[in-house]
Order: C-alpha cells, then structure tokens, then sequence
C-alpha cells in the first residue's frame, strides 16, 4: 500500500500564491512519474503538472507559466508552486503517483477567492 499525503492547501485572494507538498510512504525514485491533479466541482479531474525521474515535465495549459513542479527525492517529496493563482484554480488537489498502477492522495482543498 502507498500513502501519498497532501498539504499546502487553503484560500487565498487572486494573484496570491501557495505550495503544495506531496510525501510519499517510500523511495519516490520508485514511482514512474508524481505530480499532480485537480478536480473543481462538476468537472472531471485534469492534470496539473507532472515530472518524471529524468526531469521531464509537463504542465496543463491553463497554468503554463504560473505553476512550477519540483521533487525532493532526499524527502520523498513532491511540490507544486502556484503564482499568480486565479479563480479558476479553485479545486480539490491530488497528489499522484504512477508506478505498476496509479497511486492517489486524499486531496487538498485549494481556494481561490476574494
């Protein structure tokens, strides 16, 4: 069983910022790929961003620019910085994992509101 755990969420107004911190229970070297997913209210989950163990990574569209993926593999942890965030970033956040099978988090809310 792996536990991804999630932190970092919150309200903030728009153009603020936060960052998220995925730990994962083991060596995060052993996973494919970890990033990150979001899923706001009546719409399907979406990635966010994404990096591999070969420093590859990729980002949604509609936070190009804004949003950047990182990982500390001492820590087995994974983050997203998140700039200039928009009220159209509101959503649930979830950690994931991609090794023989996908591995999720519980999620963290993020808020963005005046």
């Amino acid at each position: 069983q792996v536990q991804l755990v999630e932190s970092g969420g919150g309200l903030v107004q728009p153009g603020g910022s936060l960052r998220l911190s995925c730990v994962a229970c083991r060596n995060i070297r052993s996973f494919d790929a970890m990033g990150w997913y979001r899923q706001a209210p009546g719409k399907q989950r979406e990635l966010v961003a994404i990096t591999t163990n070969s420093g590859y990574t990729n980002y949604a569209d509609s936070v190009q620019g804004r949003f950047t993926v990182s990982r500390d593999d001492a820590k087995n942890t994974v983050y997203v910085q998140m700039n200039s965030l928009k009220p159209e970033d509101t959503a649930v956040y979830y950690c994931y994992a991609r090794g023989v099978v996908a591995y999720w988090g519980q999620g963290t809310q993020v808020t963005v509101s005046s």
